[in-house]
């Protein structure tokens, strides 16, 4: 099993979220930004280190959020998302061909990455209650 990290970056009320580049697996398909989790390596240091290679930002991990497994036809991930927020650092694309900063209620508007739809689904269960997300 793959073991991937991924970050709810939160500025205000509003959510980051990046579309896969053409020619990357799942092309097409909007994330909460992230990577692989190296051996030894724990889910916080990944998200910091992916976060610099990716886009060149500095990011501060705050809290665990959710966490799922989920099957696509050549693998199976457990996916660990974590609530963080933008610390420094312009950012630039890579992986990706396009971000947006959304509010919670329009991720539903996005065709999210499979793995990715549990956490849509709980970001928009705990906004409907709390109507934020702490």
């Amino acid at each position: 099993m793959l073991k991937v990290a991924a970050g709810i970056l939160i500025d205000q009320q509003n959510i980051l979220i990046a579309r896969r580049a053409p020619g990357k697996d799942l092309a097409g398909y909007w994330e909460f930004p992230g990577g692989k989790i190296e051996p030894n390596e724990t889910a916080e240091a990944a998200l910091i280190r992916e976060f610099r290679e990716e886009f060149q930002v500095e990011i501060r991990v705050l809290n665990p959020f959710h966490k799922n497994e989920h099957m696509y036809s050549s693998k199976t991930i457990l996916l660990e998302s974590y609530i963080a927020q933008h610390v420094s650092g312009e950012f630039q694309l890579r992986d990706h061909d396009q971000l947006a900063w959304v509010t919670i209620p329009e991720l539903s508007n996005y065709q999210m990455a499979p793995a990715d739809v549990p956490i849509v689904e709980k970001l928009l269960h705990t906004f409907k209650e709390k109507g934020a997300i702490k």
